[in-house]
């Protein structure tokens, strides 16, 4: 058996298929989709679907860029390239049944970032906090 086999197929196909609709995505010209990046790929045992899991810097970069796009035009684009997306896999990759995408904002980063916002509250709070006690000693004294 070779080093290749060692992990499931579907494994093997959801990397290939992440690199491949990574690699489209960079090409495209959609101003929508220039701060999106793709995180993962899960495809069905029996390769009908794909859900590509993405992340994108919108939220963050909005106040900062004002080409930036939010979350929704973001889905709305990827759906709108999803057969353009389909038909590249097809192309680039050997396999007999082309899954049908579909797209999902990737979770883990978006919890990620609601503990990112939790911690840093937490810290001003504490920073707010310590800037009144030190004034509340002074006062004493």
């Amino acid at each position: 058996m070779t080093s290749a086999r060692r992990y499931p197929r579907t494994a093997r196909v959801n990397e290939v298929m992440l690199e491949v609709l990574a690699d489209e995505l960079e090409r495209m010209n959609d101003p929508r989709l220039e701060l999106v990046t793709l995180t993962g790929v899960d495809v069905s045992r029996d390769l009908a679907h794909a859900r590509v899991y993405y992340s994108t810097m919108t939220a963050t970069a909005t106040a900062i860029d004002d080409r930036a796009s939010r979350p929704d035009q973001v889905a709305t684009a990827l759906q709108a390239a999803g057969s353009h997306l389909r038909g590249v896999v097809g192309r680039q990759m050997r396999i007999r049944q082309v899954p049908r995408l579909e797209f999902a904002l990737d979770p883990g980063i978006v919890s990620g970032q609601r503990i990112e916002d939790i911690l840093r509250e937490i810290h001003h709070r504490e920073a707010s906090g310590d800037e009144h006690g030190a004034a509340g000693d002074e006062e004493d004294s």
